[in-house]
């Protein structure tokens, strides 16, 4: 079958190196994840202020509201990613993108102007809406423009994105820790504020705003700076196309050949054009057949929701969503995003004095976790998806049994025990290293990688939803575990690290170099291969030269005998 993935004329990212528009869609596209990782991060720093704590006291004393905080995001961000598809199918990529930005920037607004807890709740989940509807459809974008070749490596570009805005975030938060407020004069009583920051003062050693030495526009700026990117995204997309495949969806056939002319940078008579928009085609019209045929009598919602059984009725296909949603679960569970949302607390838990101090160790892990990235870049279709999950795994169990030890064996005498404490530190350093070249990213590739294609914008629906049902509850319960069971946390994520391993040896699949009919022959059917021989039976039909349909049954029947 001819496409353009057969005779590119550079491979991988030369090829995209030579169309500079291309190169630029994607990349441009994976500001939605930066804003998911800037607010992921963002949060960890404005929750430990002196001067938040003033305005919203049970927030930053309590530590159950604390999580609630934490997690409104996560939870609106796992009802806007599950949303996002249909809206998406509705409207197109690209203003299913403007829609998540418009309600991004208004959730952000509410956040850095709240006067009361209601409001700052409000626009916490509306701004979760926004990122889940974005970390769900900026993926599919990327894919859906992209050329097959470098695909995989797009999906590391995404989550490179997403550190650096956990990075850029981190430091504006120990930034603009430093702008200073009002102090108050010794022996007077602070009368102004609301009565929430009058109580704070009087009960606790942390006084109110007003009297901090630390304005509120320490928290209110990091809160509202996300908004920049938001709209230069926003309104960036507005220039680029939608994607070639939602538009032969939509059956505007010549504005498909025309955004794919333009990605390509090629005229539309081009033979590569062509031949990629007639593969598209097929695939569209395969998915349409696959549900007709299996599904005569059903449309709309009921025809969804049986395609969706089918993943618990048919075994092949149960396999294949478990490793997808047991890897987003595991990337929640080993801890990850518990230090990216609490890391001052945890630099505190290990000795470090204030929360300048604490800021500048969590500026530090952002970079870390941005640079452990890169290597994913050049080692996953070298080295190989098993040997670095495993990796990973043992790196990041080690390490936290080590970090629990530590605090474990020295308790609330740490303080005195500065060399002890700077280990600790030094292995939170090191978990996240083990962590960001394994899960981190291919958490997200190994899901694209073994659905069939009739099936897979599903699949991914449901393994992205899950791992936001799981960062929920992380975000949830770590600050009361931090406070109740202390050392205890880390323990605790250190086994799901084993569990992992374990996992990852006895389940997972090595999936580089592997095609999709490949899959088939791991899992036991032959859907994948089928669907390709039902493809290019299609694209024949389109071309005016249908293959026989003996042809077709002998080479599944082959390919049934193989598996």
């Amino acid at each position: 079958m001819g496409s353009v993935a057969d005779s590119p004329p550079k491979g991988g990212f030369g090829l995209v190196l030579q169309n500079p528009y291309l190169c630029g869609v994607a990349t441009f596209s994976t500001l939605g994840g930066l804003l998911f990782g800037y607010d992921q991060g963002v949060i960890s720093g404005v929750i430990t202020m002196e001067s938040f704590g003033a305005r919203f006291p049970h927030v930053f004393m309590d530590s159950g509201t604390k999580g609630w905080f934490v997690s409104t995001l996560l939870l609106a961000a796992w009802l806007g990613s599950l949303a996002n598809g249909p809206i998406a199918d509705r409207i197109g990529r690209k203003f299913s993108i403007n829609l998540a930005v418009v309600i991004f920037v208004v959730g952000s607004a509410i956040q850095c102007s709240a006067m009361d807890i209601p409001m700052l709740f409000a626009g916490r989940a509306i701004a979760g809406l926004g990122i889940g509807m974005l970390t769900m459809v900026v993926p599919l974008y990327i894919s859906e423009v992209s050329i097959p070749e470098i695909r995989g490596g797009l999906v590391v570009v995404q989550q490179l994105s997403i550190t650096i805005g956990i990075l850029v975030s981190y430091w504006i938060d120990y930034g603009t820790n430093y702008i200073g407020g009002p102090r108050c004069a010794p022996n007077v009583p602070y009368t102004g504020g609301t009565p929430s920051a009058r109580t704070f003062n009087a009960y606790h050693d942390v006084p109110p705003s007003g009297c901090t030495g630390q304005s509120e526009a320490s928290w209110r700026l990091p809160l509202a700076i996300q908004i920049v990117p938001a709209i230069v995204l926003g309104v960036g997309m507005l220039f680029f196309p939608d994607t070639p495949r939602w538009l032969l969806m939509k059956e505007r056939d010549d504005d498909s050949l025309r955004a794919l002319s333009k990605l390509r940078r090629q005229s539309r008579d081009s033979p590569l054009v062509m031949n990629e928009y007639l593969e598209i085609k097929a695939s569209i019209m395969l998915e349409n057949t696959y549900a007709k045929d299996h599904f005569p009598n059903l449309s709309g919602f009921r025809l969804h929701l049986a395609q969706y059984m089918t993943f618990l009725t048919t075994w092949s296909r149960f396999k294949r969503l478990a490793i997808g949603c047991c890897v987003m679960f595991f990337q929640q569970f080993m801890g990850c995003n518990a230090m990216i949302y609490y890391a001052p607390t945890i630099f505190g838990q290990l000795g470090l004095d204030g929360n300048t101090t604490s800021l500048l160790a969590t500026g530090v892990y952002g970079i870390v976790n941005c640079l452990s990235t890169l290597p994913a870049l050049f080692w996953i279709d070298k080295v190989g998806r098993r040997p670095l999950l495993m990796a990973g795994a043992t790196g990041t169990c080690i390490s936290l049994v080590i970090v629990g030890g530590i605090l474990g064996g020295y308790g609330s005498h740490l303080m005195d025990h500065k060399s002890a404490g700077w280990a600790g530190i030094a292995f939170i350093y090191i978990y996240d290293i083990n962590f960001s070249y394994s899960f981190a990213p291919i958490g997200w590739v190994l899901p694209s990688e073994i659905f069939n294609l009739s099936i897979r914008s599903k699949a991914i629906s449901i393994t992205t939803s899950a791992t936001w049902m799981c960062n929920f509850v992380i975000g949830l319960v770590t600050p009361d575990m931090l406070d109740s069971i202390t050392w205890g946390t880390y323990i605790f994520f250190a086994a799901f690290c084993l569990l992992a391993l374990a996992f990852t040896f006895f389940c997972i699949p090595e999936t580089r170099g592997k095609t999709l009919e490949d899959m088939d022959l791991i899992f036991g059917d032959t859907a994948a291969h089928e669907e390709k021989k039902r493809i290019k039976h299609i694209e024949a039909e389109l071309r005016g030269a249908p293959i026989e349909e003996e042809d077709l049954k002998e080479s599944l029947d082959q390919h049934r005998e193989t598996v």
